[in-house]
């Protein structure tokens, strides 16, 4: 027997509505009922942040919140930062600077980084940094990462 509750949410820019298992995560959610694959899921315990997506704008971990929570959100996922083929300039900056390697926390890194970018568009080093300590990446040693936040920041200021 499985309890199912409606729920109506926009995710990345498209309107839904969803009968969704309450035991469900959000990352479950998007992952098993809605084919969004690139919210990766890592310690299902919200301390490694590869599952974070926005959630009305604020990075969430969707590893800790129930699908069910989402009623009447806005959620964008890594599928929802580019603009058609046009990536997004956080994405563009991890292309140019090598900002990834094997890429399973790259979503992560992304969504947690758009939302700070946003909110704070001429970050220091240590900033971006302090932004992305909750975000684990365990191929790199998070150079190219910050880098590519301080040009992403750069391109955004100069847009």
């Amino acid at each position: 027997m499985t309890d199912k509750r409606d729920i109506q949410f926009t995710l990345n820019g498209k309107h839904y509505a969803e009968a969704v298992e309450t035991r469900f995560s959000l990352a479950d959610m998007l992952r098993e009922q809605l084919d969004m694959t690139g919210t990766h899921l890592g310690c299902e315990h919200g301390v490694c942040g590869a599952c974070t997506v926005l959630c009305d704008g604020e990075p969430v971990r969707a590893c800790l919140m129930l699908g069910v929570q989402a009623n009447g959100k806005e959620i964008i996922t890594i599928e929802g930062l580019a603009d058609g083929d046009e990536l997004s300039p956080i994405q563009a900056a991890f292309r140019k600077h090598h900002g990834l390697q094997c890429g399973y926390c790259t979503p992560g890194f992304l969504t947690t980084l758009t939302a700070f970018l946003r909110d704070h568009p001429d970050p220091t080093e240590r900033e971006i940094r302090e932004a992305i300590s909750g975000n684990i990446c365990r191929c790199t040693g998070y150079q190219n990462i910050v880098a590519a936040a301080l040009d992403a920041a750069e391109a955004m200021r100069a847009a």
